[in-house]
């Protein structure tokens, strides 16, 4: 089965490299951004998700996954699936300090062919890492659409 095209954004953030890294694994960030509890073990083989109600009321994982490698503050590699899906993909997130700015470049691969998540993927990381640049630089966020 063939994979769909990899995703790639690269873009650059007006903070030190350390705290870029706290907004991508922090408890706080995560739930700014995505109004949810973030959990994370970081290690190879740890877990990863991004957990709150379902409707009826149980907690439950809207994405998960599992930490492949972890290199604070410059390197977290993970994979991905939303919801009960067992398609998983995989997330490579570098971060590179220049000047004062920290470059972020966030890959997401490795995509079944018949990986329904794919398109709404697509849309949903530029909203993503906007929303974390700007609480990065700015202490607050926008809403999601």
């Amino acid at each position: 089965m063939a994979e769909q095209a990899p995703m790639k954004f690269v873009f650059y953030i007006a903070a030190p490299m350390e705290k870029v890294w706290e907004g991508f694994v922090g408890e706080e960030a995560n739930r700014a951004i995505f109004s949810t509890d973030f959990e994370i073990d970081l290690k190879p083989g740890g877990s990863i998700a991004w957990v709150g109600k379902g409707q009826d009321g149980k907690r439950v994982a809207y994405v998960h996954g599992e930490v492949i490698k972890a290199d604070p503050p410059k390197f977290l590699q993970y994979t991905f699936a939303i919801g009960p899906t067992g398609k998983f993909s995989r997330v490579t997130v570098e971060l590179t300090q220049e000047s004062e700015a920290t470059k972020v470049v966030v890959t997401h691969d490795r995509w079944a062919e018949d990986d329904t998540v794919y398109a709404p993927t697509t849309d949903g990381w530029p909203r993503i890492l906007s929303r974390l640049k700007t609480l990065i630089e700015t202490g607050k966020t926008f809403k999601p659409h």
